[in-house]
């Protein structure tokens, strides 16, 4: 009977591997075999147990534990449900009444697993088998009665065999999948990335807006006026400040590994800057503050491991999948409530990284089509954001304000006028503290242009829109003062060294004033 046992255990299971599109999850070759089918958001798991039971709460008491196993590898099944259909292969059932175990049993919670328990004993395995087959709609039949011992062992042994090769090529292709490729090209962007932030240290201050800019940071105005498309690369090695260097760089470390492992140094690097390019792009685009970092790209290796996980999704929920959709998830929610965050960045970098992944597809994989039509909606999807950027950025007012710092610096004081005024046309959609700074460098190009009367009617407006701008009220000081107009300058000076007591200059004019004010 033990052989007639394990021959309908082993010959079952190959059946429904064989047949019926079960893959097997685990293989004890002297009394336990699980196999899982995912089909239509459920995973039914098999667990076949050579081995009986004498008394009904011995066999609860197994139908408890699998029930507790089952619910530790939930989260490395597929399905959103699951059947369990638990199968004991033994020559005598429990000599009490455990047929009450048939019904269907679930656990009370959400999305329940249920089971359903067959007993295949000697009396009443043609029973058992038969509420088997309706239940999984398996066509096996039991044919140890037909066969001699050396053919029944010789069919387990091939059965048994093919199971243990089947497991290890799944372990074996998991290993091949984890290391494809060697991780030296994270480690060469390591080192770019902290000898640039050195750079950047010993020639300004890598918190310094000015010299981000000279060294490549993203700089709308630069970009759209003068070309300089290629700083939308040499961001993604500036970084903020040194925790700024640190949390990027120990995402680099960890992410780039991972991906350079899985999908090699060319293909990771390829993934790397394609999605830092759209990471850089979609800054551009929603975004124009100066920007630097490597969010964009960091993302897209997020996007890199979706893709793998879209191809392996049972590798990818055995190994990273739940931990690294609430990784992604928390970032996003950090990114939309944090005003400092680039957000624009990291969304077009998770994108552009996941579509990158699949323009390139995983080592030993091709999709023609699906490569094809992943490289045509990356050159769209970038096109796109290089034309709405353009037009968003040039009716911007925050980018007026930006091109006209810069325009400033260049000694161009006409064109700050013209842009400051083109700025000022939205003035009723745009914020007044940013309506009293457009105000404020317009006055600065009319006073360079001589044009004395239109500052001060700039800055009124500017003092107007926002008491708390000390340098306008400093610049009005002067202004007055120069006209002999000492109320007003003494007014003002006041406010500024009530809003600015420690600057200098408003120091030095608030003593000449108010000394000179009776």
């Amino acid at each position: 009977m033990h052989l007639d046992e394990r021959y309908t255990m082993y010959t079952l299971a190959c059946h429904l591997t064989d047949i019926d599109g079960f893959e097997p999850l685990y293989v004890n070759e002297q009394d336990e075999l699980w196999l899982e089918r995912y089909q239509g958001k459920t995973s039914q798991v098999i667990r076949l147990f050579h081995g009986g039971y004498d008394w009904k709460n011995h066999l609860k008491r197994d139908i408890g534990q699998v029930f507790q196993k089952v619910k530790a590898m939930k989260q490395h099944l597929r399905g959103k449900h699951i059947d369990i259909h638990n199968i004991y292969i033994a020559t005598y059932a429990p000599v009490d009444d455990w047929h009450v175990l048939k019904k269907p049993l679930q656990l009370n919670e959400k999305n329940p697993i249920r089971m359903h328990v067959y007993y295949l004993s000697e009396n009443e395995k043609a029973e058992e088998l038969a509420r088997l087959q309706d239940t999984l709609g398996t066509s096996f039949q039991d044919t140890a009665e037909n066969l001699s011992e050396s053919d029944k062992e010789a069919t387990l042994n091939s059965c048994r065999t093919k199971l243990t090769d089947q497991m290890t090529q799944k372990e074996r292709e998991v290993r091949n999948i984890f290391s494809y490729g060697k991780p030296f090209l994270t480690y060469f962007l390591l080192a770019a990335n902290l000898l640039v932030f050195l750079l950047l240290e010993l020639t300004g201050n890598s918190t310094s807006t000015a010299t981000l800019i000279a060294f490549g940071a993203k700089y709308n105005p630069a970009i759209i006026e003068n070309g300089e498309w290629w700083r939308i690369v040499t961001s993604m090695f500036l970084h903020i400040g040194l925790l700024h260097l640190i949390m990027n760089m120990l995402a680099v470390y960890y992410l780039g590994t991972l991906v350079e492992r899985i999908y090699g140094s060319v293909r990771f690097l390829l993934i790397y800057f394609l999605a830092g390019i759209g990471g850089g792009l979609a800054s551009f685009a929603f975004t124009t503050s100066v920007s630097a970092g490597a969010s964009g790209a960091l993302f897209g290796l997020f996007g890199a491991l979706l893709f793998f996980g879209c191809v392996h999704k049972r590798i990818f929920f055995q190994t990273m999948g739940m931990n690294l959709l609430i990784i992604i998830g928390i970032n996003i929610v950090f990114g939309l409530s944090v005003p400092q965050v680039d957000n624009g960045a990291h969304m077009g970098g998770l994108l552009a990284g996941f579509i990158a992944s699949a323009i390139l597809n995983l080592p030993k994989k091709r999709n023609r089509r699906l490569q094809f039509s992943a490289l045509v909606l990356y050159g769209l999807i970038m096109a796109g954001l290089v034309i709405y950027g353009t037009e968003h950025n040039r009716s911007n007012p925050a980018y007026q304000l930006m091109q006209a710092e810069q325009l400033i610096t260049e000694e161009q004081y006409e064109e700050v006028v013209d842009v400051v005024t083109k700025g000022l046309q939205t003035s009723d959609t745009i914020d007044t503290e940013l309506e009293s700074h457009l105000l404020f460098q317009r006055s600065y190009a009319f006073i360079q242009l001589n044009r004395v009367d239109q500052a001060v009617e700039d800055l009124e407006q500017s003092t107007d829109l926002n008491n708390n701008f000390a340098k306008a009220h400093y610049n009005l000081a002067v202004l007055y003062g120069n006209q002999s107009l000492e109320d007003k300058a003494a007014y003002h000076i006041e406010e500024a060294h009530e809003l600015d007591p420690d600057n200098q200059d408003i120091q030095q004019l608030y003593e000449q004033i108010i000394e000179n004010h009776p």
